[in-house]
């Protein structure tokens, strides 16, 4: 299969469309942090995005770059997360409908969210056949556009902007670290950063309980996320042919880290630089304090995926 895949100049393009809708995210660092960390990190703060998360980047990427005839009829997808609020949210600002497809169990306040950017939200059994096959009926029934989480040029190349950004800020990072669970996000960031700079290295971090990306790129076939269970619940979904074929070539690895290191890098944050991250936001993080040997006086850019978390349930004090 003759794969085409993005490359530095086309996340340039994406970033002459993004910028004008999302938001220009800070970069954060702590003294105290870099102190315990024994490394100097950068933080991208995608959590004072717009949606709380990254997937605004793709989301406006893609609505934007569809042709007026394109958009007539929509945009459609399905997820539960992030991508679900975010496409919706930037099909309202085109003036044009969103179809999200919802699982069940999706929960209530994410279905509030997505609800309040304007989508017409269709709930289905909390399988992904289930999700895949009512999202392709309503495709059908709409002519909307699918616009899907990561399994897309133009998602992925917005995805990139926020490296873009924080190169900008931060040109002479030695490394760049980033959450992996479909890859999308992972993928961007190789994108520019590797077109940028190929000295740069750029890791992806994964749960150990989720890590289908880590041994995909050892075993180099696809594995499917089995039954993941982590509390990093952003990163349950699986590599796709695309994304695998941009990290399988420019990735320099996949750390793994466990969950009680999740909620550890979470509560760090949490504390010591008072801003709220999600729990696959600190995957990143928990790999850092992991996996000391690979950043140890290091220059560390950091993409912090997202802040939306349930404050009805958080970890802090599960694993001490």
């Amino acid at each position: 299969m003759n794969i085409i895949q993005p490359v530095f100049d086309d996340v340039v393009r994406a970033y002459s469309i993004v910028k004008k809708h999302a938001n220009r995210t800070p970069v954060l660092h702590s003294q105290s942090v870099n102190s315990i960390l024994d490394s100097s990190l950068f933080l991208k703060c995608e959590n004072f995005q717009k949606v709380g998360a990254f997937k605004f980047r793709g989301a406006s990427n893609a609505v934007f770059s569809l042709t007026d005839e394109e958009a007539r009829h929509g945009v459609t997808t399905h997820s539960s997360g992030n991508h679900a609020a975010a496409l919706a949210l930037a099909a309202s600002m085109r003036g044009v409908p969103s179809y999200i497809v919802m699982p069940e169990n999706a929960p209530v306040i994410k279905k509030k969210a997505v609800e309040g950017y304007g989508a017409k939200i269709t709930l289905c059994p909390p399988t992904q056949k289930d999700r895949e096959a009512t999202q392709a009926r309503i495709q059908e029934e709409t002519g909307a556009v699918f616009i899907h989480p990561y399994n897309n040029f133009k998602v992925i190349c917005g995805q990139g902007t926020a490296s873009l950004e924080l190169l900008e800020d931060k040109p002479d990072l030695d490394i760049v670290i980033a959450p992996v669970g479909g890859g999308g996000l992972l993928s961007g960031t190789l994108t520019y950063v590797k077109g940028f700079n190929p000295n740069i290295k750029v890791y992806g971090a994964e749960p150990i309980n989720a890590d289908d990306a880590f041994r995909s790129l050892r075993d180099k076939t696809i594995y499917p996320s089995e039954s993941p269970k982590t509390i990093a619940d952003g990163l349950l979904t699986s590599l796709c042919d695309l994304t695998y074929a941009i990290i399988s070539t420019k990735c320099d690895g996949i750390l793994t880290v466990s969950e009680k290191g999740i909620v550890d890098a979470m509560r760090l944050i949490w504390e010591r630089m008072k801003i709220v991250i999600e729990p696959s936001s600190a995957v990143p993080i928990a790999a850092i304090m992991e996996h000391p040997q690979y950043f140890k006086g290091k220059k560390v850019g950091v993409i912090i995926s997202g802040g939306n978390v349930d404050l009805d349930s958080l970890p802090f004090g599960k694993y001490l």
